[in-house]
């Protein structure tokens, strides 16, 4: 896959902002912690601050282009688990509500996917 350089830094940026905001706002937003311990998942505000945590390191790891491939991996197995947990019981509201509420979560997982296969770092 051959894509040019100013483009996969934009992506790069554009990643990095994404985890890096969302691993702070799970620090300040009790919103999301209630959002966490309604998933039924053991110890949910420990696993929400080990997620930030992540989010932020990984984040952080991509934006300085620093072993790009290695810090992808865990943000494909954060938002692969979020699918599972949030979006897949959607469908059974309807094909067309998953899809809606789906639509960032894929665009991420490609984006990944993409900085994931470009960098050999």
């Amino acid at each position: 896959m051959h894509i040019n350089v100013s483009a996969m830094n934009l992506l790069r940026y554009v990643v990095a902002y994404v985890f890096i905001i969302s691993g702070v706002m799970k620090f300040i937003s009790t919103e999301l912690g209630n959002h966490f311990i309604h998933l039924g998942l053991p110890y949910p505000l420990t696993i929400m601050y080990v997620v930030a945590i992540v989010e932020i390191i990984c984040g952080a790891i991509i934006l300085m282009n620093k072993s790009v491939k290695k810090a992808t991996m865990p943000l494909l197995v954060i938002m692969i688990a979020a699918f599972l947990l949030t979006k897949v019981p959607l469908l059974h509201s309807g094909l067309f509500t998953f899809a809606f509420n789906a639509r960032l979560d894929i665009v991420m997982l490609v984006l990944l996917f993409i900085l994931y296969k470009s960098h050999h770092r």
